[in-house]
Order: C-alpha cells, then structure tokens, then sequence
C-alpha cells in the first residue's frame, strides 16, 4: 500500500513543472507569513460587516466593501446585478495573462447564514474574536495579536461567515496578492465571481448568469467553499447535492386554547406535526417517502473507488459529537452523502422555556431541508414530499386555510416550497481538469490529497453548468468543525493559512488540454 501511495503521489506531482511547484508553495507560503498581520486585519474588517442576504443594505455594503478590496489588487472589479431589482450583486473581478489560452473562475460567496446573537457563546456574530482552541474543548477568549506577535496557526477566528464562506473570499484575494508580491504570472485568465445570495438558496444566480454569459465565459470553476476533510487532510471534492426547502405547517384552534380546559378535546397541531415527520423516515434514518431513491444515478468505478480510498473517520467522528449510534444502517458517511437525505432544520409552535405557558397552540410548523444526489429533481422530490403528506390524510394548501376550509378538513398543511433550489452536480473525476485541480492542490500538501465524489453540503454548481456549460471543481479550505450555520462559526488560522496557499497553486495549475 505505501508503494502505492508513493507511486501516485509521483505521477501526480509530475504533472506540475517544479519550478512552478516552488511558485505555488515557497513563494505564497513566504508571502503570507511575512503578512499575516495585516491579512489577519483585513479579514476582521470584512467579518465585522452583517452579511444576511435578505438585509439589503448591508449586503451592499459587503459588495462594496469587497469591490474596494479587488480595486486595491488591480483587478477591475464590477457588480453583476440581477433582472429584478433589490437581489445581492455578485461581485466580479479579473486577472487576464497575455497568451494565456484558458480560463478558470474563482468563486466564493460573500452572503452569511442568519443567526441568533444570543445564541453566540462569548462572542457575537459580527464582532470578531479570537479564542485559543475551540470553544468546545475549553478556548478561552485572546486579545487579537498585536504587530510583530507571532500568531499561534491553531487559534481560531470567530465570527458569522468566518468559515463560510468569507474565508473563501479571503483566501482568494491574499493569494492574488502572494503571486503578485513574488512577481509570479498565473498559468491561465483568472476571473473571480463572489456570490451574495447562496445561503438563501441563489434564487437569483440563473438571472446574474445568463445576463453576463459572454463575461463569465470559462473553462471550467474553481469553488472555494465548504470543509477539508475531518482528518484535516486537504480534499478536492468533484460534485455536491442539490437543495430545496420547505415549510410544513399544521393548524389546531384558530385561537390558543387553555390546556386543562380544552386538552384532550382540541387537537394538539404540535402532536400532529410531530406523526407527521415521524412518518417520513424509520429507525435506521431512510426516508420512507414513495419514490425518494428511484432517480439516483449510481456511482461510476472511479467514485466508487475514491470512496473506498477515503480515510475512515466514522468512529472517530461519532465520538467526537457524542453520538451513540449513527443512522444509515451501517453505511459510511461517505456513502450516505451519495443518497437523497430528509432533515427537519427546526420546529416552532408557541413557546417553550421561560416563556412556556399552558396552552394549545394554533399552528406548529417545520422547516424541511431536502438534499439531492445525481438522478433526482428538486421539483419531483418536492412533489414526492406532497404526495405523502396528502397520503397521510391531510388536505394541502399553498396558503392559509379559511374558516370553511377548517370546518371541512380535519387535517390541514399549508406546504410553501422555498424560492430557489437546484439539483446535484458532479464533474467526471477523471477529466484532464480534475486531474490538473488534483495535481495543483497535492503540490502545497504533505499527504496526499482526498479526492471525493461528492460534497455533503450543497452548491448552485448544477446552475452554473446549465446555464454557461463550465465544469465545476469544489476545493473546500474550512475545518471540518467550524459551526458553519450555526451559533459560534470559527476558522482555524492554519485552515485560512493554507487555503491562500491552495488558491495561490490553483492560479499557476499546468494549463493543459481540458
């Protein structure tokens, strides 16, 4: 086995010329220890800026801020606005080499998760902090590291979007700089596209797309976004799920009834939600909805294989999050991110806590997240989802019921399908570009590189491909435990440190026949 793996590391690292290996690595690697001071201020700026897509205001102000930040690298940036008004721009730049004959695009996205300050542990979402390990191993809060301190790479930044994906962002732009302060040309045209709306599910990007197509025009997508592996080895990953969301709500009593005087006799639609999602999935975690696995388009041998080359990590990471069993039925991780998945993202109905008071509630509601594999249609899915809710005897409304409506229908669920959503997308991992992506991230890597099928999370990569033809490559820089969605986000410094790194060898890969 270990000839093996040092006969592929061989072949892979032949395919990047040494010189330009010494470009990629020493000269950013050089770069940014001699700066990351001031890469380290120029990050806290952009987090300190709110960055929900629905905020309008601030949303534009991240635009313009990142705008100033590429102007300041000489790369002509422009914002690339929608057909319809008030949607995030993206944020476009670009780097054109004279006789470079291909083109890459380098994406991030600059949008951020909403979130719940209070729910922040010592930190605040847009007010950056640095602790000294994670928070959940016992970090303590450090002051930021004064000019001329040495910074300690295992710290970590909080703050909304510090992982996702303002980190991409970052990682992205200090890398520009890197080549430019060693005088190193990339190998190709690069152009550079900051996304302001993924996390609302890029409802808008089709629109920003096709408008700009003759501008964006590539020879394939370079995507900074999501997590390395949870051994911390670097990954290049080769497609992603789709995603859709919707929220199921179901009605009780027009008005909060006192549960001594009414329980028992007026139904509980917190109980009802509750049999409800019971029924869309069994014990061991599969969805039990009609039709949820008949599209997948299996896995070919080359991802079959990747998979199986994956580190294990099941156990350990199961330990890692406290989990006494994990569902699946036995399956990997790996391989149940290659199928369809159902997750309940949360539940209201009145209150709980302090605030908890004896009443039956009028409404509960949750909030559905369908992730897709290759093979599904997020349309179809959401239809399947309808089909089992009315199967389960409920009468469905894209809207609030009427009074008649109440007094006919025993069961009622108001189904609303979230705007966006899109399908999974995965480029062939053994095309000349994903060999030259491979080969580009094993030159700044020690070990060798994880190569999977498919990311966990989920990406507008099918939109791309649709729309201007351009395959899509994931090269993700995060820790794997950085909260990205939730309540204290973080980065490990080494994580940023590397991804300028990995996005510097990237701009200079061997620009071959692809």
């Amino acid at each position: 086995m270990k000839r093996l793996i040092f006969a592929l590391l061989f072949v892979t690292a032949a395919l990047v010329p040494p010189a330009a290996r010494a470009q990629n690595g020493a000269e950013a690697g050089r770069y940014r220890r001699a700066n990351e001071h001031r890469i380290l201020r120029e990050f806290l700026r952009l987090l300190s800026l709110p960055n929900v897509a629905t905020d309008r205001e601030n949303i534009r102000r991240n635009a313009a801020h990142i705008s100033e930040m590429m102007s300041a690298r000489g790369l002509r940036p422009r914002l690339l606005e929608a057909a319809t008004a008030g949607v995030p721009p993206a944020v476009y730049g670009e780097w054109t080499v004279p006789g470079a004959t291909r083109t890459l695009v380098f994406y991030a996205h600059y949008d951020g998760q909403p979130t719940d300050p209070a729910r922040w542990t010592g930190t605040e979402p847009w007010r950056p902090a640095f602790r000294d390990a994670p928070f959940e191993s016992g970090g303590k809060l450090v002051p930021a590291p004064a000019e001329g301190e040495p910074i300690n790479p295992e710290w970590r930044l909080y703050a909304r979007s510090s992982s996702d994906d303002k980190a991409g962002v970052m990682a992205i732009l200090a890398a520009v700089d890197a080549l430019r302060a060693a005088g190193v040309r990339p190998s190709v045209n690069l152009k550079f596209f900051f996304e302001g709306e993924e996390e609302a599910g890029s409802p808008h990007l089709v629109e920003i797309l096709s408008r700009h197509r003759e501008l964006l025009a590539s020879d394939g997508w370079i995507i900074c976004d999501g997590p390395v592996h949870q051994t911390g080895r670097k990954q290049v990953v080769f497609g992603v799920r789709g995603d859709t969301n919707v929220d199921v709500t179901v009605y009780g009593a027009k008005r909060p009834l006192h549960s001594g005087h009414y329980g028992n006799w007026s139904p509980n639609p917190a109980m009802l939600l509750a049999r409800l999602l019971a029924s869309m999935k069994d014990e061991r975690g599969r969805v039990t909805i009609r039709g949820w696995y008949d599209d997948v388009e299996p896995l070919g041998e080359a991802e079959r294989r990747a998979i199986a080359e994956a580190p294990a990590y099941d156990e350990l990471l199961r330990r890692e999050l406290g989990l006494a069993r994990a569902e699946g039925g036995g399956k990997s991780l790996l391989e149940l991110i290659n199928e369809p998945s159902l997750n309940v993202n949360g539940m209201t109905s009145a209150e709980t806590g302090p605030l908890s008071r004896n009443v039956t509630p009028t409404t509960a509601t949750a909030a559905l997240d369908l992730r897709l594999v290759r093979g599904n249609d997020y349309r179809r899915q959401v239809e399947r989802l309808v089909a089992h809710i009315r199967g389960q005897g409920f009468h469905v409304l894209d809207r609030e019921p009427t009074d008649a409506e109440r007094l006919a229908h025993p069961l009622i669920a108001r189904v609303t399908h979230r705007p966006g959503g899109y399908n999974a997308e995965r480029t062939p991992m053994d095309s000349p570009l994903s060999k030259a992506v491979v080969a580009a991230v094993q030159s700044v890597s020690r070990e060798p590189v994880v190569r999977l099928p498919t990311l966990g999370g989920s990406l507008p990569l099918s939109l791309i491909r649709e729309t201007l033809g351009a395959p899509t490559i994931t090269v993700p820089i995060a820790n794997h435990d950085n909260n990205q969605h939730a309540e204290n986000e973080n980065i490990r410094l080494q994580n940023l440190w590397d991804g300028i790194e990995i996005m510097a060898a990237l701009m200079t890969l061997k620009a071959g026949n692809w």
